[in-house]
């Protein structure tokens, strides 16, 4: 049965296990039909240089299979990690998950 969003919420830090964890989380819903993962980082306190790694790794497998990933609610410390490594201009971010809805419901709207 396709999916059309899954809701990923690691919580914590977001090191290299949790990255790894997400990674798989993100492989099993691509491939069960899911064409739009909303990572939320609400929970996530940090986020180290092998978690940004995690996210990038997810992010590629999502495009690999023509499916979007999309993060929300990320801490001040990520976010200028984001800043810093430029990837904030690789993955689309939402300031919460009530702006995501917002931007999915207009964007079905259209």
């Amino acid at each position: 049965m396709d999916t059309e969003i899954k809701v990923i919420e690691p919580s914590g830090v977001l090191n290299n296990s949790v990255a790894s964890q997400l990674c798989r989380e993100v492989n099993e819903v691509i491939q069960a039909g899911t064409r739009l993962v909303l990572v939320d980082l609400q929970a996530v306190t940090f986020i180290d240089s092998s978690g940004l790694g995690g996210l990038v790794n997810a992010f590629k497998l999502a495009r690999a299979a023509g499916s979007r990933l999309v993060l929300c609610s990320v801490c001040d410390q990520a976010r200028m990690l984001f800043e810093i490594t430029g990837m904030d201009q690789i993955f689309e971010i939402f300031p919460s998950r009530s702006e995501f809805n917002r931007a999915l419901a207009i964007a079905n709207l259209v």
